[in-house]
């Protein structure tokens, strides 16, 4: 594609001077209605003069759905921060009095090839700022809306198009960021780059509420917005996903397509070529315009889980905008003085050219979204794929519940059976047909690669759902095995199997464990773990089995019963009233019970934290298992009483040496302390953990020029991969698995050398460990054998380290366990 180079806006008078209006972005030679609110009316100020809050752009967006009869609007849900998840449908008036029959049919037409599609509207979905410090896109939003509400000459647009209009991706961030942005404003606006206003304080906008990257959840669809605007993709299956962004201030525009070499294979070529046609419409607007942008040189289409690239498995047409960013109001750049307003015509002006593009190649992209869905129907197998964990059914549950959120169809099966050595259970195993609308995305989703094109990544490599969920599963299984199709999911009820004079078992498999124990704990209820193997009534019970004695108990024998009843129930595990503490193997009453002691865990956040590690760790306590974790702020830590804290967790960090003592003083002391990658070397630097480290050694570089060089370095990191590890189950780390492996993400080349006593490696590459992913020829001889954790007492405490993320973006549910075994158990370790 022919590259423009032309000039930004440079400003040449003081930019306080700078006055814009509607007229700097709208269209020129367009008329518009005047009963049609500007969003100056309403939210005070011009677009782009100051940073829009969500709460005003929600009010406006809630006015112009009152004003217009193009436009209606729905609240699909909540954010974490209570903040509404707004949908605007804009369309002709005409097609809103038929919107459901519209959308029925254009859902027909991907089901049934007969469908004549030439005479239905497209569908586009245009959604902006999934980061919230990326706000060009959600500010625009403004101007686009009204532009769609209030334009008199775009009858035509509107007949044959339906608008999915998502103003704000990310509310939880976008309000942060513009409290950030506003909050350091001057009146004479200062565009240096060391100016306050341009270094946003930790955590910082981008992310959610728990500071996830919300664009990478599109395909686990683990966080509520996500769910929210799955929900709406699936409901409509738009022809056209855009995702406005922003990137490093120096840079100009970038529309897609990405580097050719970097699209998933299972992405249709054809989606390409489509993509390469609409981006002559956006060019052919920045040119009118006068902006620099590029593409195919930045970005891939790799990773499903992003918003530009998960349409592209679901029949429809993913673009990515990304405009240099003013991370304020006004930044000196290597291309002069960039505005805010100049970021917000951009953003606007590529809206725009998609509407444009969406109109003109209608039928086009209509029939290759019917095409791809008959495709689809017809290279399906008579096959299935089985998956579950016969001793974890809510692990296994909330594999299904992500395949119900994309639209798959999943079966029970009919009763038990064993494939590939595996045993699959009934009422914890799920089939999936293989013969369904949606077997592409199902491909995706398990997915296993091993070798590509190109040895750069954008993101991640590899996402392989079994081996993320920690589940047994099997390919290519007779559909024979099925049962009845799921059509409402449900999470087993937990148990108590009777009333007990004398204890109770509660094994450690299920998912929600740490969530019942935690409870146990909190209300003051002595509980122990079994350190081995045993048999009580006939049942076998497995290390990390929990015993909680009834007698000496604050609560009588009914009491306790009635407690764990309501423990059971929340936390969907099982409970087994046992009548007799002779068993075979260990006995309820022998010293291979170890008593556990209630946690008060804190994690360290902060500048030298990285957000997103420290983030998932907060989300799976305060979510998943309704636990505490005191977070503590570095700028504070060395002002604070850490003694009360059994466990401190320091996720991927760079700490000032100010921190060194304190922490040693507290584990020798006898805390616990859980590092996590960077960390790690921290650790090991300050002498609190012996460990040794591999090195990589780097062929020669030959046949490499200047131009690609950068290229010969970027292929030695590993962006996310999965791995194969041997675990030793008797080790307290590995309480609570059933398999004698595990699957592993990783995306550090930290590798660690092995101990030479086997037992103190728990956790253990395997000599052939890559499972799926990218993984360049010198770290792949460095990793097999080598471990990713390691346990280590220091003076009364331990010092705990994993190389890489155990908790990585709350979908790695397999390898969460992990965790909370360190801080049940980290004293036994």
């Amino acid at each position: 594609m022919k590259k423009i180079r032309v000039l930004f806006l440079l400003l040449s008078v003081s930019i306080s001077a700078q006055k814009v209006d509607l007229s700097y972005y709208l269209p020129k030679n367009t008329t518009y209605n005047s009963a049609i609110p500007t969003p100056k009316s309403v939210i005070g100020h011009e677009v782009g003069e100051w940073h829009i809050t969500h709460d005003k752009l929600v009010e406006y967006m809630k006015v112009l759905a009152a004003s217009s009869d193009r436009i209606s609007l729905e609240n699909r849900g909540k954010t974490y921060e209570d903040r509404p998840l707004l949908l605007l449908t804009i369309t002709s008036p005409e097609n809103h009095k038929n919107i459901e029959a519209i959308r029925k049919q254009h859902i027909e037409a991907t089901n049934n090839k007969t469908v004549d599609v030439s005479n239905n509207p497209i569908v586009v979905y245009q959604g902006f700022s999934i980061h919230g410090n990326e706000p060009s896109g959600s500010n625009a939003a403004l101007a686009v809306a009204y532009y769609l509400a209030a334009a008199d000459n775009i009858d035509d647009l509107l007949k044959n198009t339906v608008i999915l209009f998502d103003p704000s991706f990310n509310p939880d961030g976008l309000q942060r960021f513009a409290y950030w942005a506003n909050t350091n404003r001057s009146k004479n606006i200062n565009p240096d780059p060391n100016d306050r206003e341009y270094s946003e304080i930790w955590p910082r906008g981008r992310t959610n509420h728990y500071q996830f990257d919300m664009n990478r959840d599109w395909l686990p669809v683990q966080l509520p917005e996500s769910t929210a605007r799955i929900a709406s993709f699936h409901k409509w299956l738009p022809n056209i996903l855009t995702d406005h962004h922003e990137m490093g201030s120096n840079s100009s525009f970038f529309f897609q397509p990405g580097i050719p070499s970097r699209t998933n294979p299972l992405t249709p070529q054809l989606n390409q070529d489509l993509t390469k046609e609409i981006a002559t419409y956006h060019a052919k607007a920045l040119d009118k315009i006068g902006s620099l942008y590029y593409s195919e040189e930045s970005f891939d289409d790799f990773y499903y889980g992003k918003g530009s690239t998960f349409p592209d498995i679901n029949g429809s047409i993913g673009i990515l905008f990304e405009q240099g960013s003013s991370r304020g109001h006004a930044q000196e750049t290597e291309n002069g003085i960039l505005t805010f307003p100049f970021t917000i015509r951009n953003q606007f002006t590529a809206a725009l050219s998609t509407l444009e593009a969406a109109k003109n190649m209608r039928v086009k992209i209509l029939q290759y979204q019917q095409d791809f869905y008959e495709e689809s129907r017809e290279t399906g197998s008579n096959k299935a794929i089985v998956f579950g964990d016969e001793k974890d059914a809510a692990k296994s549950y909330h594999l299904a519940e992500v395949l119900k959120k994309q639209h798959i169809k999943i079966h029970e099966i009919k009763a038990d059976f064993t494939e590939n050595g595996k045993t699959f259970k009934k009422g914890y195993s799920y089939v999936v047909p293989m013969n369904q609308k949606n077997q592409r995305l199902v491909k995706a989703m398990f997915d296993v690669r091993k070798t590509f094109k190109d040895s750069l990544f954008y993101d991640v490599s590899a996402w392989t759902f079994n081996h993320a969920f920690g589940v047994d599963f099997a390919e290519n299984v007779s559909l024979s095995k099925a049962g009845k199709e799921i059509t409402e999911l449900k999470l087993k009820a937990g148990t108590v199997s009777t009333q007990s004079t004398y204890g109770y078992l509660m094994p450690w498999n299920e998912f929600y464990t740490p969530k019942a124990l935690n409870t146990i704990l909190q209300k003051g209820i002595r509980a122990k773990v079994s350190m081995k193997n045993f048999k009580n009534g006939g049942n076998a019970y497995e290390y990390g089995t929990i015993f909680i004695p009834v007698q000496n108990q604050k609560l009588n024998v009914e009491e306790l019963y009635q407690f764990l009843k309501e423990v059971a129930a929340a936390s969907h595990v099982n409970f087994t009233g046992v009548v007799t503490g002779l068993n075979d193997g260990i006995d309820l009453g022998s010293r291979n019970f170890e008593a556990i002691t209630k946690p008060k865990v804190a994690m360290i956040v902060g500048d030298g934290v990285t957000g997103n590690d420290s983030g998932e760790i907060w989300h799976l306590f305060d979510q998943r298992f309704d636990m505490h974790i005191t977070r503590l702020d570095t700028r504070n830590l060395s002002r604070m009483d850490i003694s009360k804290y059994t466990h401190i967790v320091i996720p991927s960090s760079r700490l000032e040496k100010s921190a060194v003592e304190k922490i040693k003083t507290w584990v020798r002391n006898g805390g616990v302390v859980v590092g996590y990658k960077n960390t790690v070397r921290w650790l090991a630097s300050n002498k609190m953990i012996n460990v040794s480290f591999e090195s990589v050694q780097r062929e020669p570089i030959t046949n490499v020029s200047f131009e690609n060089r950068s290229l010969q370095s970027g292929a030695q990191v590993i962006g996310g991969a999965i791995f194969e590890a041997n675990i030793d189950r008797s080790h307290p780390i590995n309480f609570g698995y059933k398999n004698d492996k595990i699957a592993l993400f990783r995306n550090s080349t930290m590798f660690i050398t092995a101990h030479k006593d086997s037992y103190q490696n728990p956790i253990q590459y395997t000599e052939k460990p890559l499972l799926s992913g990218y993984i360049s020829k010198e770290n792949a001889k460095v990793i097999p054998n080598t471990v990713p954790f390691k346990a280590q007492r220091f003076g009364r405490g331990k010092v705990i380290v994993f190389t890489d993320n155990t908790n990585f973006r709350a979908f790695w549910f397999g390898t969460n366990k992990l965790l909370m075994n360190t801080i049940f158990f980290g004293d036994k370790m």
